[in-house]
């Protein structure tokens, strides 16, 4: 919104600041970054009080969860998504469609986590909405953002799949463009989710792979650096910047009250939220093969599920000692910090190789 605020400069002057992504990105970050501090502690008072038992906690899953992380409120990523919508549209072109699809599926996703928390915790049991239900609601939400991406993307990327390092490759897919997408735009938000078990764990590579994501927009959105990096030029996709900039604002401001010892969880409001709006950008960008680098520790986190599970139904016996697979290594004896530490460094190291591939040819 505040970009109109260019159209009261002559060419110079403070309002010619708003011209320039790389400028309102920041001022994305800090918008978001600021709700987070100045909502988060009368939301989190909030959540208590309407929560009293909080967050109900698997009686599956390790011992020690039960009495450590009782009554912590969740629904946490009400506040990231507070910070994350008023800071892109403040901050972004409105005019862009990337930016209503990426807040179209984000908030959506959001809606789905937002019910299913709610049901959680006003049963107080760890059901919620049903499988099938949530799975239906995101398949039919993340086809509506593969069409409306294939709409915006321009004819000669529309309904291909660009490939990384092979970069003058482009598979033409058609009509199954769409279901490609929705793949990648539900598998990112579930494994997401799946990541989401431990204080800090989910949210600190999102904004890892958040920030991959928003410099490769920038990058392919710009047809200096697309000649340059050799890669597919996507116009309209740089205002991207701003989305991925107030998501990290909005994460950091989150992160204050959920680290270790977290005072809140995000829940299925944000994890999934977040996932899916990881996805779409992957979309928006022709950069989804790139996202399952970027993103690999939840592509490691949802596998070690799939494995676990196909495993145990095929001889009843276990892979792992417990999935996800950060339960895994807390079973192992690994303390909390260790892990979702750990899992941050390995998180930067992905983010960084993904970002690799822009110039790798």
């Amino acid at each position: 919104m505040l970009y109109w605020l260019a159209d009261l400069s002559d060419g110079g002057g403070v309002f010619n600041l708003f011209r320039y992504i790389t400028f309102r990105a920041g001022g994305a970050f800090f918008t978001a970054l600021l709700f987070g501090f100045l909502f988060g502690r009368p939301l989190i008072n909030l959540l208590r009080k309407r929560q009293r038992n909080g967050q109900p906690i698997r009686t599956d899953g390790p011992e020690g969860h039960i009495v450590s992380k009782a009554g912590t409120p969740t629904m946490g990523g009400v506040l990231i998504l507070g910070g994350l919508i008023v800071s892109t549209l403040l901050w972004g072109r409105l005019d862009n469609p990337y930016i209503w699809m990426l807040l179209f599926v984000t908030l959506s996703f959001g809606a789905i986590g937002f019910a299913d928390d709610y049901a959680k915790v006003s049963k107080n049991n760890t059901k919620g909405v049903p499988g099938k239900i949530r799975f239906g609601l995101g398949l039919l939400i993340a086809a509506i953002a593969g069409y409306w991406a294939a709409w915006a993307h321009p004819a000669d990327l529309s309904y291909n799949l660009a490939l990384p390092v092979f970069k003058d490759t482009l598979i033409h897919m058609g009509v199954l463009f769409v279901p490609f997408a929705m793949i990648v735009i539900v598998g990112s938000a579930n494994a997401v989710n799946l990541t989401d078990g431990l204080d800090g764990l989910a949210i600190m590579p999102v904004m890892i792979a958040a920030g991959a994501l928003g410099v490769i927009a920038y990058a392919v959105g710009r047809v200096d650096f697309t000649d340059y990096l050799e890669v597919h030029y996507v116009p309209g996709t740089a205002e991207i910047l701003i989305f991925s900039a107030g998501l990290i604002g909005a994460g950091l401001g989150f992160l204050w009250y959920n680290a270790p010892p977290a005072a809140v969880f995000m829940g299925d409001t944000g994890s999934l939220a977040l996932g899916g709006a990881l996805g779409a950008i992957a979309v928006a960008t022709k950069h989804e093969i790139v996202l399952a680098i970027v993103g690999g520790l939840f592509v490691v986190e949802a596998l070690s599920v799939i494995i676990q599970v196909g495993y145990f139904k095929a001889t009843g016996k276990r892979v792992f000692l417990m999935a996800p697979i950060h339960h895994h290594f807390e079973k192992k004896g690994w303390a909390e910090p260790q892990i979702v530490i750990r899992f941050w460094i390995i998180s930067l190291i992905l983010a960084l190789i993904g970002l690799a591939t822009l110039k790798v040819r």
